[in-house]
């Protein structure tokens, strides 16, 4: 499994999100489709993911969809098995702490693009891909994202009235400013939906 791939969150929501998936409310996640911004698509479009080769297509999954003369392919397949990047530190022998479970004390934290595989102590995966406008989730969706109705940013915050709106709020929170124009929710860029079930660190090796 050396080509193993890996998944990592943003920096503004990483603990957040890994703790959700160690409560097991989180079981998907979004990623911008970059290759599609800026491109015009109708939005009554309807776009398909080939569950074997990761291609989409279009109009009824005959049409293949390329930009630019290249193929838009998605980053995981169902089936893939993904080890989740985060935060660590080596804190002895053959161990390892994770600043998500915020309990360790340690001198340096190392950033989650750096963690081996074998520091890894959560593994995905992958069992359904597809693609669709960002604006499209769902409540029922949203709560699969590991987002509730009364989710607060701060303890100060106002609580969101739907885990729509929390997703909503937490979206653009891993969005740069500057990118917001693209990436944002109100650009309702088209977005992988990638959607997951934690296993067993063993049941990656079998």
């Amino acid at each position: 499994m050396s080509d193993m791939k890996y998944i990592y969150f943003p920096k503004s929501t990483a603990d957040e999100e890994i703790r959700a998936i160690l409560d097991n409310r989180k079981t998907a996640t979004r990623r911008v489709v970059k290759q599609l911004c800026g491109v015009k698509i109708p939005l009554s479009l309807q776009l398909f993911v080939s569950p074997h080769s990761g291609m989409v297509y279009y109009d009824g999954a005959d049409r293949q969809l390329l930009i630019g003369e290249k193929p838009v392919v998605a980053p995981y397949r169902p089936g893939d098995i993904l080890y989740v990047r985060e935060t660590w530190a080596k804190v002895g022998d053959n161990a390892y702490g994770y600043k998500a479970d915020d309990v360790w004390i340690v001198p340096r934290w190392r950033p989650s693009i750096h963690m081996p595989r074998e520091a890894a102590r959560i593994f995905l995966r992958v069992t359904a891909v597809r693609v669709e406008r960002l604006q499209d989730i769902t409540e029922e969706q949203a709560q699969a994202e590991g987002l509730y109705k009364g989710w607060t940013l701060t303890e100060r915050s106002t609580p969101a009235c739907t885990a729509r709106q929390a997703f909503m709020w937490v979206w653009d929170m891993t969005i740069k400013p500057a990118d917001r124009a693209l990436y944002g929710w109100a650009a309702n860029p088209w977005v992988w939906v990638i959607e997951f079930e934690r296993i067993r660190k063993e049941e990656e090796i079998e």
